[in-house]
């Protein structure tokens, strides 16, 4: 024990000398100013200017355009891809470049396949929500499928598929409608290349999708709910009587009042609002979603059905589930 009580001392001053790895900065202080200068200099020229991926050396075409059908799994014909790749505004680039030169080249641009994609998907997507929102009305149908092929829709789709960097345009980047316009193009070609089913899957993997966690019922602006209830109500042969169960902070600017809906004594649905007025038009927003089947704690929307569209009319399609 004595031994140790006088080399104790010793070790730890041993400890102390040990060089331990210190935290400095290693960053001068010119680095901020001067980045922030040559920030402040490009803002001023315009800002920094993006180049098109087939501007630079290592870039293959028809390396990327076969990379891009193996990542999505479908077989595309290869005149049919660029076709569909293929912007007008390239189209008339180049041929004025041909003219200046004396050089004739036919290319085609992706309007024909645009046409044709977005009248298949059209058809495709009008069948589905038919399938999985059976109570939906006419109306209401038109409003989802609108969304879903609207312009921000499409060219969110088409952006995240990575066909950004392919599209051959006069402008880079391109704009949101030249993006949906490649994706319906895309659709079409995949429809001439493999069928009717590759491309109602493709449709459905990457169209019908964009429901996911979305209220329905948001995409379809009912102005007058409660006219539209009633008329529902009486085909039925029923009545609906309209009566105030709560009421809070009457006469005040925080006034909540709570309309509840009966038929035959049973309470159909409740809403609340400022006014009896509103609440009422929220109770009947609240029973329509129950009589359409689109309430908040409805099944989720079937992604799996395989409907073919067989023919233009509505009333001939092919419902299955895989």
């Amino acid at each position: 024990m004595a031994f140790i009580r006088r080399c104790l001392p010793l070790l730890i001053k041993g400890v102390n000398r040990i060089p331990l790895a210190k935290q400095e900065k290693s960053i001068h202080r010119w680095v901020a100013p001067t980045l922030m200068e040559f920030k402040r200099r490009e803002k001023k020229q315009g800002g920094k200017i993006a180049n098109p991926r087939n501007t630079f050396l290592e870039w293959n075409l028809e390396a990327e355009l076969f990379a891009f059908g193996k990542r999505l799994g479908e077989d595309f014909d290869s005149s049919l891809l660029l076709q569909a790749f293929t912007d007008r505004s390239y189209v008339i680039k180049e041929e004025m470049k041909q003219k200046e030169m004396e050089f004739a080249v036919n290319m085609k641009d992706n309007r024909e396949l645009s046409d044709e994609g977005m009248k298949f998907m059209d058809e495709y997507v009008q069948l589905y929500l038919e399938a999985v929102l059976p109570k939906f009305p006419k109306e209401g149908i038109i409003s989802v499928k609108k969304h879903l092929l609207s312009e921000n829709v499409l060219a969110n789709i088409s952006l995240h598929l990575g066909t950004k960097d392919i599209i051959l345009a006069a402008e880079y980047p391109v704009d949101n409608y030249t993006l949906a316009n490649t994706f319906k193009a895309l659709v079409g070609a995949l429809y001439q290349s493999s069928g009717e089913d590759k491309t109602a899957n493709f449709v459905r993997d990457f169209v019908i999708t964009q429901l996911q966690g979305q209220d329905v019922n948001e995409f379809w602006q009912i102005e007058d709910p409660w006219t539209m209830l009633t008329d529902l109500i009486s085909k039925t042969g029923a009545s609906i009587e309209p009566r105030l169960i709560g009421e809070v902070g009457k006469g005040t600017l925080l006034a909540c009042y709570r309309v509840g809906l009966y038929i035959d004594k049973n309470m159909l649905s409740a809403g609340f609002g400022e006014s009896i007025s509103v609440a009422k038009d929220m109770a009947a927003r609240e029973a329509l979603k129950k009589l359409f089947g689109t309430e908040e704690n409805m099944h989720p929307i079937n992604f799996n059905l395989q409907i073919i569209p067989k023919d233009t009319s509505r009333s001939q399609h092919q419902i299955g589930s895989s």
